[in-house]
């Protein structure tokens, strides 16, 4: 394929403009204004805490209600039970017997957090 413009193209030289002039005192006290805005090189750092291993890795919001806790729930669930059903739905023989027992108990778990969150009365 042949290239019909020129490499590197004819280009006129940009004109020098005067107004342009950067004086370095002005650049350097944008810059220290800049770091001190986006890094606050004068605040105190906060020292983060060592890791302390243990059993709660994922915690409950204490705060959070029963509902919205049985909505969650049920939720998961759900997520759950249509994964279950998917993995189940490439599955032969077996394999695919014992994860539709899987799909329906995490089903019938669905349903009971769901009776649950009908009779729940709020408050």
């Amino acid at each position: 394929m042949f290239k019909v413009t020129p490499n590197p193209p004819n280009t006129n030289p940009v004109p020098y403009d005067a107004s342009l002039d950067l004086d370095p005192k002005k650049l350097k006290e944008a810059a220290d204004r800049a770091l001190n805005f986006y890094l606050n090189p004068g605040a105190t750092k906060t020292q983060i805490p060592p890791h302390s291993p243990s059993n709660d890795t994922f915690i409950i919001n204490p705060a959070a209600n029963d509902e919205t806790l049985l909505v969650q729930a049920c939720e998961s669930l759900g997520s759950a039970t249509e994964i279950a059903n998917e993995i189940a739905s490439t599955m032969d023989g077996p394999q695919r017997g014992k994860m539709l027992v899987l799909q329906q108990v995490i089903r019938l778990g669905e349903l009971a957090v769901n009776r649950v969150l009908d009779n729940h009365k709020p408050g």
